[in-house]
């Protein structure tokens, strides 16, 4: 290999590093940045969460439905999640790479804040 060429690559190899770096300190900084709603000042008193406010469910059944309802069910309460709920609350229920995973079934129920989360 010419010393072109190598010198080529490791400038290409260098400058992915970067940008792998910079996305990550990125996401990093969002995650400090976070400020989600403490549990006890998320719901009310009878246990519904704020972003439930037009449906009879405890935020305890809201978690166990993210886990164990079936596909269609999960994406219909992330989109209310994230239709309803602050930005930094959603991810205390789902992950980024939940949401992303998610986001060809979800986006149907995003409403007007489809445009925020794209």
């Amino acid at each position: 290999m010419s010393p072109e060429r190598i010198w080529t690559f490791r400038v290409r190899h260098i400058l992915d590093a970067i940008e792998n770096i910079l996305r990550y300190a990125n996401f990093a900084y969002s995650l400090l940045m976070l400020v989600p709603t403490p549990r006890d000042r998320m719901v009310d008193q009878q246990g519904r969460p704020y972003f439930l406010w037009d449906v009879e469910m405890s935020l305890d059944e809201f978690e166990q439905s993210l886990h164990n309802a079936d596909p269609e069910t999960r994406s219909y309460l992330v989109g209310k999640l994230m239709r309803q709920a602050k930005p930094d609350d959603v991810l205390q229920f789902v992950s980024p790479q939940q949401l992303a995973d998610l986001w060809p079934s979800v986006d149907r129920y995003l409403g007007k804040s489809r445009v925020f989360w794209t």
